[in-house]
């Protein structure tokens, strides 16, 4: 959702002369914040996850699926002190809570309160997200449902696609050939940042997603359904200027990607020092979790020859200008810019021994007047790069009544360009007068039709980041290569088609292991919290016998001695021999002796924990089907929704998702997350839908 801010916008012509004013005063706000909390130790591990959801309406007499643009009006009865929501959740949970999204027919949800790291709370994690779902659907007319679909097949179509119905041509912010003004939430920021991305630009975004090509698809494919001579605005020109490819599905417009849902985890480390080793060690899993929640094969009425909404994303608030995109020469601006503000990390910031300066191999463009400054101030190298990197934007929405702070006290020009930067991981320092401590966000992974898919994946996400911190696994490949499985990741049917690049051995060469001659990792004796040591002689849940010996914990640990040193001194040999191409399956599921894959890694860490049979039967099919997904034996959302339209009686081979297509889609959805309709090859048999489990029994 970003930094939603009361104000009176600038415009681009105006935003654009107070850009160095919004960097300078943000970098002086990191500053003072770092100056606070730079030593700040012993948070403990909450986290929490974010869902967006589509509200659909169904027409079941013209067989028709429509965006439902009521997004301000279920927002007003979910947070009205007489919505009923105390009363259907009882006393003793907390009410979730619900946020405006980009869409008018989105929200986004997240839990009432954080989890904690308690292992009670991760099988929770369903029970959560069911509610959410069972509170939104509660305020909906019968005819509307509250969908998990990463893109609306149908979104942009000529013709009907939301209630109520707009013409696209009032489209002042986006002057889009496809959707109206009116799907986008009205608050000041999201018409002001569409508007001024384009207008930064110099042109409408342009995306262009390779179609489909079946059977009867029409080659070249030239789309019918682009009016391609409408002239209400200059940039109507530009689809039949080349900016709509042949044999590509064509979107130009910011509400095509932010119009998208996906599932988002947030944790807060023990110090910023472990919150920059979290960072590094998931930038390697984000394109992996991408390719195995694969769920956005449709888009404006085609079906895609890609799986995951990405790359639209990315292009959809493309801002450079074309000098910074390398199509001519720099005379306006001060620097080419390789990627869209949307998109993969670009550096590892760790200072941990086993980042090596030579897996830093993307190219970096940074503020070099803000990195000197941070550098003169004593931040290191890393961090420094890091913060200067982001701060090679502008700031894309600026309020006016903004303009001033009080930069001890405020962190909102920082957020104006930190919120802007929408990367696979984003690092997130305290806000300002508050308990919080230092964050990661984890960003990649696209949101699910059930909500036991979703509490799979957050669950499965959340161990693995303990088991790493924990065993000290080192998962550091050339970021390069980190891109390139970001694009192979998105590609049709990635999970059984593509391999990725991953680290051939993961485990850290301690003492012991060495000496031991050991092939399987260790559980790092965790340093205690500010708050989780007691006088009889636990430490963050571990108990020690007079033997040293551990017994199973109940709390997840948050607090991790730094990984030491090896013995045999650090390697000097070449990156290269360091990774290899691998499957999905061999990544996940383990490569026989050589490497337990990250299920195992997880199991392992499993075993140190406490866990009821119920618990840990709840877990274990969380693990299954993350490790099914991995192997094959489940399709993923993706390839479900593309085989769903494909097998469909009425598709004409033709690559076109009709409307009677999507509303069949559409119901089936719902009715495989309700548990009313089997679906065997996408969750495992024992699947119980939200319909005939809505008080979560499992979780007791």
């Amino acid at each position: 959702m970003g930094l939603l801010s009361l104000g009176t916008p600038l415009d681009w012509e105006q935003a654009k002369h107070f850009a160095e004013h919004v960097r300078s005063h943000g970098i002086t706000q990191f500053l003072n914040t770092w100056d606070r909390l730079k030593g700040r130790f012993g948070d403990e591990l909450l986290w929490g996850d974010e869902i967006e959801y589509m509200i659909v309406q169904l027409d079941p007499d013209a067989k028709d699926a429509v965006l439902s643009l009521c997004q301000t009006d279920i927002l007003a009865k979910l947070q009205s002190p007489t919505s009923g929501v105390d009363a259907m959740i009882g006393a003793d949970v907390v009410p979730p809570v619900f946020h405006p999204e980009y869409g008018r027919y989105m929200l986004e949800s997240t839990p009432g309160a954080p989890y904690t790291g308690s292992v009670r709370d991760l099988v929770l994690v369903e029970f959560n997200m069911r509610l959410r779902r069972q509170l939104a659907r509660s305020k909906l007319k019968p005819n509307q449902i509250p969908m998990t679909l990463t893109s609306f097949p149908r979104l942009g179509v000529p013709g009907r696609f939301t209630v109520p119905h707009y013409d696209p041509a009032g489209a002042i912010s986006s002057h889009s050939l496809f959707l109206p003004e009116q799907i986008t939430n009205p608050h000041a920021r999201f018409p002001t940042l569409t508007a001024n991305i384009r207008r930064r630009r110099g042109s409408k975004v342009a995306v262009n997603l390779p179609i489909y090509i079946d059977r009867r698809t029409p080659r070249p494919f030239v789309d019918p359904t682009i009016p391609w001579h409408r002239d209400l605005f200059p940039e109507d020109a530009e689809a039949r200027h080349g900016a709509a490819l042949n044999d590509h599905i064509y979107m130009d417009a910011m509400g095509f990607g932010m119009g998208c849902c996906c599932l988002q985890l947030t944790f807060q480390c023990c110090n910023i020092e472990d919150a920059r080793w979290m960072y590094d060690a998931l930038i390697p899993i984000g394109p992996i979790m991408l390719a195995l929640t694969a769920a956005s094969p449709l888009w404006r009425g085609y079906i895609a020859d890609v799986d995951c909404r990405w790359n639209v994303i990315a292009g959809s608030v493309d801002d450079r200008t074309e000098e910074e995109r390398g199509l001519k020469p720099l005379k306006e601006n001060r620097m080419q810019i390789p990627k869209s503000r949307y998109d993969s990390v670009d550096l590892y910031i760790s200072e941990t021994w086993m980042n090596r300066p030579e897996y830093n191999d993307n190219p970096l463009p940074i503020d070099q007047e803000l990195y000197d400054r941070m550098r003169e101030y004593g931040i290191d190298e890393l961090l420094s790069k890091h913060i200067a990197h982001l701060f090679i934007r502008d700031p894309i929405v600026i309020f006016s009544e903004l303009l001033e702070q009080d930069d001890s006290k405020s962190m909102d020009h920082f957020e104006n360009i930190q919120s802007t930067n929408w990367q696979t991981l984003r690092f997130k320092p305290p806000p300002p007068n508050s308990p919080i401590g230092w964050r990661v966000e984890f960003r990649s992974m696209e949101v699910q039709m059930t909500d036991f898919e979703n509490a799979a994946f957050a669950v499965f996400i959340v161990l693995l980041s303990r088991a790493i911190m924990s065993m000290n696994i080192n998962l550091y490949i050339p970021i390069s290569k980190v891109d390139q499985n970001m694009h192979r990741a998105q590609q049709r049917d990635a999970v059984n088609q593509a391999r990725f690049y991953f680290r051939r051995e993961v485990f850290t060469p301690t003492p012991s292991r060495a000496a031991s001659g050991a092939t399987t990792p260790e559980i790092a004796v965790p340093r205690s919290c500010s708050d989780a040591s007691s006088t009889n002689g636990t430490a963050n849940g571990f108990h020690n016998d007079q033997n040293n010996g551990r017994r199973k914990q109940r709390v997840m640990e948050n607090c991790f001695p730094p990984p030491p040193l090896p013995e045999e001194g650090l390697t000097s040999g070449s990156v290269k021999e360091e990774y290899a191409e691998y499957t999905m399956d061999e990544i996940i599921n383990g490569r026989g002796d050589a490497f337990p894959g990250l299920i195992g890694l997880v199991e392992t860490y499993i075993g140190t924990l406490d866990l009821s049979d119920s618990e840990l039967r709840k877990i274990a099919s969380y693990l299954d089907l993350v490790r099914r997904r991995a192997n094959g034996s489940l399709k993923t959302a993706a390839t479900w929704i593309r085989d769903f339209v494909r097998s469909h009686p009425s598709y004409e081979f033709d690559s076109a998702v009709s409307k009677e297509i999507n509303y069949d889609l559409v119901v089936a959805v719902d009715e495989i997350e309700r548990g009313v309709r089997r679906a065997p090859d996408l969750l495992p048999e024992d699947y119980i839908g939200s319909e005939k489990d809505p008080s979560c029994s499992s979780c007791d």
